[in-house]
């Protein structure tokens, strides 16, 4: 299995602003399939559009930037992940793996030739100055967004620590575009926070899934154990706007809380390097084989202690992956709702010139075989952001996106899929959700810092949850 990811390459779940993360750098190459004659006709017409911009357009064009402008439109036609990266795209991707780089920290995509935030990411200027998921951005500095290229949009968000730019925003129900200011710093991945909520009960905070997140969660849920000398009574794995990453990472989380060889996800894709099934075994989680096993020294109770997932719309990639092996598995709670439905996989292809290609080569399924793309993981229990609102969320998802891929499981029961199974749990779901809003909200006080933190709804809610989960005594 450590072969087969080894294979797979540069496997990134997310398409990341700032910061990129990594398995390694191998190339994945499909033989053309024999007796498939090339299109004779649209590669003519090719090359009259080709010949008539060189002869007709009203100034000269140099071939390169035709030929490199016809690659990534090509590559931008497949699906909103796709994507061709040119010199300074790969340098800056294998510059994001070290760690630190100048940037604003925010998760984007391409949409209507705007570029469109996912999440921004904790504790970065994007976070600070109030960007949400959703938002578009529609000019940088004073340079108008339209018929920019994703990568050209990144190379104006990145720049050396300490230097500005401006951003102007479109936000769903805002009266006119927002103008921020942001100040570009060194970014650095800090992807877990735990919080001890009340006695007992821990938050703990995924803002991304990187190198380190596996073994970063499992200390600090050991020493959370050591400091509450064993006492602990409940969990909330936080991935609200949660972008993903590394998939081996989704892998080490949902390792820290589920039993030995346990299915967390396999993947589908037309060649065999792109088709994996990966357990909790240590090779599908550790960076090398001779790293210590991170989970192995936990404490027992770890692996049966109430948990609550809280996920939502910003909610992607990796940390859809971990909410529905935990979900299938019945080891967690998922609350919140509905998560973005980004279920597929890109892998970075070197090329030639050092250049590279991001290519969507698998679809991944949860433990039970459901395929989230487009479709998202739906909550056990619906929980607003905020409980005056009428609908559950108003982000935009994968299903919203231009071009997206279909699932799978829509026009057929396949991959081992069971469609039955899955309206039984849209049911379920639709029925605890019901008896949640018939509970009253657990609302303990805010704790306030320089008088402007609010209350966490959502968090309160989780906790509630997990109080009624704690077995009656007399």
């Amino acid at each position: 299995m450590g072969g087969q990811l080894k294979k797979l390459g540069l496997v990134l779940l997310g398409a990341v602003i700032g910061f990129s993360l990594t398995l390694n750098f191998s190339a994945v190459a499909e033989r053309p399939q024999a007796g498939t004659p090339l299109p004779i006709e649209e590669l003519r017409t090719f090359s009259e559009v080709f010949g008539r911009i060189k002869s007709d357009y009203v100034e000269p064009v140099d071939d390169r930037k035709l030929i490199k402008e016809a690659i990534i439109g090509m590559v931008a036609g497949l699906d909103p992940h796709s994507a061709y990266l040119d010199q300074d795209a790969y340098k800056e991707l294998q510059a994001g793996t070290q760690g630190e780089f100048g940037g604003l920290g925010i998760e984007v995509t391409m949409e209507d030739g705007l570029v469109r935030v996912v999440s921004p990411i904790d504790d970065t200027p994007a976070s600070r100055a109030g960007i949400k998921p959703g938002d578009l951005i529609i000019k940088l500095d004073e340079a108008a967004v339209k018929g920019m290229t994703l990568s050209d949009a990144v190379k104006r968000m990145r720049g050396k620590p300490d230097t500005q730019i401006t951003l102007t925003l479109v936000r769903k129900n805002a009266p006119k575009p927002i103008v921020v200011t942001l100040t570009r710093s060194v970014i650095k991945m800090k992807s877990i926070k735990l919080k001890e909520v009340e006695p007992g009960y821990a938050s703990i905070r995924v803002s991304q899934f990187q190198e380190h997140t596996g073994e970063d969660l499992a200390a600090a849920v050991e020493k959370f154990y050591k400091d509450n000398k064993g006492a602990v009574k409940g969990l909330v794995l936080d991935l609200r706007n949660d972008p993903g990453g590394l998939l081996n990472a989704a892998v080490g989380v949902s390792a820290v809380f589920l039993p030995q060889d346990a299915l967390v996800v396999y993947t589908e894709g037309r060649v065999p390097d792109a088709k994996m099934r990966l357990t909790v075994e240590p090779e599908n989680y550790l960076r090398s084989p001779t790293e210590s096993d991170y989970v192995a020294g936990l404490p027992a109770g770890v692996k049966k202690i109430p948990m609550v997932v809280l996920v939502n719309s910003g909610s992607a990639s990796a940390s859809e992956i971990v909410a529905g092996a935990l979900q299938d598995h019945h080891r967690a709670t998922i609350m919140g709702v509905r998560t973005f439905g980004k279920g597929s996989v890109q892998t970075i292809l070197p090329l030639s010139n050092n250049t590279a290609l991001k290519l969507t080569t698998a679809r991944y399924f949860t433990p039970s075989g459901r395929s989230i793309q487009a479709k998202g993981i739906e909550p056990d229990v619906v929980v607003p952001e905020d409980p005056d609102m009428v609908e559950a969320s108003l982000g935009i998802r994968e299903a919203d996106l231009e071009g997206h891929l279909s699932n799978p499981t829509d026009s057929k029961a396949g991959t081992g899929a069971d469609a039955a199974a899955a309206t039984a749990a849209a049911k379920a779901a639709a029925t605890k959700a019901q008896e949640a809003a018939a509970k009253p909200a657990h609302k303990p006080e805010a704790k306030l810092e320089n008088g402007k933190e609010k209350p966490d709804y959502q968090l309160n809610q989780a906790i509630s949850f997990l109080k009624r989960k704690q077995p009656k005594t007399d």
